[in-house]
């Protein structure tokens, strides 16, 4: 799958579950400091990658991911 899809992907699970518009979503956004994504929030960002993408990804390290630029990379290697 092209870089250029995943990234859409991801702004779009990005911004339903934090409730944002899609605009506000960027590649260098960080989830906690400039999304505002808390820790329950987190753990929903991870089951919506999951669901969007059909994969199963090692939570662990799936929370190290701090930005969406590094969720698309991290994804990237599961598609």
């Amino acid at each position: 799958m092209e870089r250029t899809g995943i990234e859409k992907r991801v702004t779009s699970v990005v911004a339903r579950v934090l409730s944002l518009d899609p605009a506000e979503v960027l590649p260098a956004s960080n989830f906690v400091f400039d999304l505002g994504a808390d820790s329950m929030k987190s753990i929903e960002l991870i089951a919506g990658f999951e669901e969007e993408f059909s994969i199963e990804m090692d939570e662990d390290k799936a929370r190290e991911v701090q930005t969406v630029e590094g969720a698309v990379d991290f994804i990237a290697h599961y598609v």
